[in-house]
């Protein structure tokens, strides 16, 4: 188990990813926006997304991991099962990240990862999945779940 943060621990972590964002903000094209809440100790990462027009990815800063978690689908309407059995494969290509319903059955990324080895390549690996795997699903998935109702963007 990941040993427990302290107070310096936090602080220092906290400054890492905001410098992180603070750089990735000036260097990265698809970054619409990085927003802070220190209360919650959480990050709102807004990107650019081709067949999913913003892809939002949370990143939580907890005593012993950084929690992240980006909304990827409404729940499915139709071909449900089809539209799940879908994301439970593709989760066994993913490292760190995979397909989970939450809230209103809603489908959403969900990962952690251990604070001890917390540094920019690993926030660039979570952001970037979380781009690339929605990227990659959202289209089948959409069409799967929903039918003749989506309708791709052109």
């Amino acid at each position: 188990m990941a040993r427990r943060q302290d107070a310096a621990d936090l602080a220092r972590l906290t400054r890492l990813i905001d410098g992180w964002a603070a750089r990735e903000q000036v260097g990265n094209p698809l970054l619409i926006a990085v927003d802070h809440d220190p209360a919650e100790h959480r990050w709102y990462v807004r990107m650019r997304g081709e067949d999913k027009a913003v892809i939002t990815v949370w990143l939580t800063l907890r005593e012993r991991t950084l929690h992240a978690e980006s909304y990827f689908m409404p729940a499915p309407e139709s071909d449900i099962e089809a539209c799940y059995e879908y994301l439970l494969r593709a989760n066994a290509k993913f490292y760190g990240l995979a397909f989970a319903i939450g809230l209103e059955d809603a489908v959403y990324l969900r990962g952690q990862s251990g604070l001890d080895s917390l540094d920019e390549d690993e926030l660039d690996r979570i952001v970037g999945s979380c781009w690339a795997w929605s990227e990659q699903h959202f289209r089948p998935a959409m069409a799967m779940g929903y039918g003749s109702k989506y309708q791709p963007p052109s």
